[in-house]
């Protein structure tokens, strides 16, 4: 990710604000310590294709929930997860 400090974004913020449009990333920099990250924003109308809820439904049988979902780890996995 691309860091510019905040008299960087002073000197030409048309400029950066365009890259933001056009999909870059930024971290804001204050001396030296990041404070921010800009980003563009993804459109919010729900005709866009980010926001169109997927179809209920869309992968049906294609995974079954296993009967024993719920059963305590073994213990040599329990045992793995703390580190022994």
């Amino acid at each position: 990710m691309i860091q510019i400090s905040v008299d960087e974004m002073k000197r030409d913020l048309p400029a950066f604000l365009h890259r933001v449009e056009t999909g870059e990333t930024f971290v804001l920099v204050k001396a030296g310590k990041p404070v921010a990250e800009i980003m563009p924003i993804i459109s919010s109308s729900i005709n866009s294709p980010a926001m169109q809820l997927r179809p209920f439904g869309l992968c049906a049988g294609e995974f079954t929930v296993p009967d024993d979902f719920n059963a305590p780890l073994p213990e040599n996995i329990l045992a793995a997860f703390e580190g022994q």
